[in-house]
């Protein structure tokens, strides 16, 4: 199976200061959006494996766009959605989101070693998803919880899903309800 992407987002947000305090290391997040046409949609479909399959190269050429809107920005944590159209159904988001699509990114930014947070629904064009977060290689480390809300104008039409990926440089700025660091976890990476 070939996907067909009909259009691309990319959302960016620096953020330098949270209530008053202004972080010496900003807070870069990006979003990595590609809007495909849904195979499956109106259908009931019992075999989502092309789907799957074909979400390789997807991952591939989305983690690019990542990395490159990154910029010099360490990749810390990452999270991933679908929004599917109405004539779609929410598995279609989800085959779309397995192991497959997530290897790419993972070979991209290095590590990886945690699971990726997700959300998957089905919803009206426009329609916000809110995009969990948590960090790349440790799910116990708490100033990575964070997340990125997006709504896309004219975005699912009934026939698409919305596949979106997103990374972030750093945890939440202010972050301080302690917990094991980033810095923590990267030596005990070092060390193994």
């Amino acid at each position: 199976m070939q996907l067909t992407i009909r259009r691309q987002f990319t959302v960016i947000e620096d953020k330098t200061e949270d209530f008053g305090q202004v972080a010496a290391d900003p807070l870069r997040k990006v979003a990595v959006v590609a809007v495909v046409a849904n195979p499956h949609a109106g259908q009931y479909v019992r075999d989502l494996k092309p789907m799957i399959e074909a979400s390789v190269e997807l991952g591939q050429l989305m983690a690019k766009r990542a990395l490159a809107a990154m910029g010099d920005a360490e990749v810390q944590s990452y999270g991933k959605a679908g929004l599917v159209g109405l004539a779609g159904e929410q598995e279609h988001g989800n085959a779309l989101l397995t192991t497959a699509f997530a290897e790419p990114f993972r070979a991209a930014i290095g590590g990886g070693k945690a699971w990726i947070s997700s959300m998957t629904k089905v919803a009206a064009p426009g329609t916000p998803i809110d995009i969990p977060m948590n960090h790349k290689d440790d799910v116990y480390v708490r100033s990575h919880y964070d997340g990125m809300t997006l709504a896309l104008a004219d975005t699912p039409l009934p026939d698409e899903i919305a596949v979106i990926f997103c990374v972030a440089s750093r945890g939440r700025l202010n972050a301080r309800v302690g917990g094991l660091t980033h810095e923590e976890v990267m030596a005990r990476t070092r060390q193994s």
